[in-house]
């Protein structure tokens, strides 16, 4: 047996699956659902395997659905959808993983998890760019190696950030960046003036004039209708020689292929967690372009968010369960 399920002799009460789970993740969710002794059984499947044919095999029994790290559309919705009554997403930019139109359609409940990688996915988008700016990692390798003459870096006091997007990480890389003494400029299609005086940041008023103005752009916008590929190679041309370009939010916001495009020009530097297909191929060109951190999505991923984001899974479950709502996908 390769799982775990809490209560099993419970066959009266609905089954919960987690069909793949990060390892890290094990003791947080164990944790979390506590809340749902008497409510639920949890089968808790404990290695990360997103093969879709497992998550159906794993999954044929399922009432409800925890998603991590696997996609749900197409023949994988169609199946499951004969018995599954709600999925909740483990992580943000739900429409990403799951056919929401289809669910919809299906009556079927998807939940959100939200906030919980505020502070994570903030402070990883720093050591980025500390990354980037002090090529602390490139000289540990070169160290290793015998080579001691090390890198030249670039302070980040009175640079400029350029935010695109402005929610709860946007704002707390905002927060960050005051206390570095950095100028940080934001475009958003809903910016609270407030909000932004408050962290020192000014509203922009198009994405490339953001661009032309930064000494670093970092993504953190959702994936959505609204929001994918509105970052354009157009967009890209404006950032200037010698700037940073981070993405810790998702790859499809921007125009497929413009990325790799401008960074083959080899005048700016990126630092990239999320891509368009995940793993990375191995013939993807992001894998060649010069001047290029790449890390493979785990911005989001420690502990203070797994607790986080387990709580809320939770939640979400036990609110479906009662017949009552929490983090519900409208």
């Amino acid at each position: 047996m390769n799982y775990r399920e809490t209560q099993p002799e419970r066959t009266d009460l609905p089954l919960v699956v987690i069909p793949s789970m990060f390892a890290a993740m094990a003791q947080p969710l164990a944790t979390g659902m506590r809340i749902l002794r008497n409510v639920a059984r949890v089968r808790t499947y404990h290695d990360f395997n997103i093969e879709p044919e497992t998550i159906l095999e794993r999954c044929k029994d399922a009432d409800i659905v925890v998603v991590i790290g696997f996609h749900v559309t197409g023949d994988l919705l169609e199946r499951l959808g004969s018995h599954v009554r709600c999925f909740v997403f483990g992580g943000t930019g739900v429409a990403n993983f799951i056919d929401l139109k289809r669910t919809r359609e299906l009556g079927i409940r998807v939940c959100n998890t939200v906030h919980y990688g505020d502070e994570t996915v903030a402070e990883y988008t720093f050591a980025l760019i500390f990354e980037l700016a002090r090529s602390v990692g490139a000289m540990d390798r070169g160290i290793r190696e015998g080579n001691w003459s090390g890198l030249e870096g670039t302070s980040l006091k009175d640079k400029t950030i350029g935010l695109i997007g402005f929610g709860g990480i946007g704002q707390t890389v905002a927060r960050i960046a005051y206390g570095f003494g950095m100028h940080t400029l934001v475009w958003n299609s809903h910016v609270n003036a407030a909000t932004a005086r408050s962290l020192g940041a000014t509203r922009i008023e198009s994405i490339g004039e953001l661009m032309a103005h930064s000494d670093i752009v970092s993504v953190h916008l959702p994936l959505n209708d609204e929001t994918r590929a509105v970052i354009t190679a157009d967009d890209l041309d404006q950032l200037k020689s010698g700037s940073y370009f981070i993405n810790t939010a998702r790859a499809e916001v921007i125009e497929p292929g413009a990325l790799a495009a401008r960074l083959d020009r080899g005048d700016i530097k990126a630092a990239i967690d999320v891509y368009d297909k995940e793993p990375l191929p191995a013939d993807d060109p992001l894998r060649s372009t010069p001047h290029t951190v790449l890390t493979p999505h785990v911005a989001w991923r420690a502990d203070d968010a797994y607790r986080d984001l387990s709580r809320q899974m939770a939640r979400s479950i036990l609110a479906f369960c009662n017949g009552e709502r929490f983090n519900v996908v409208e």
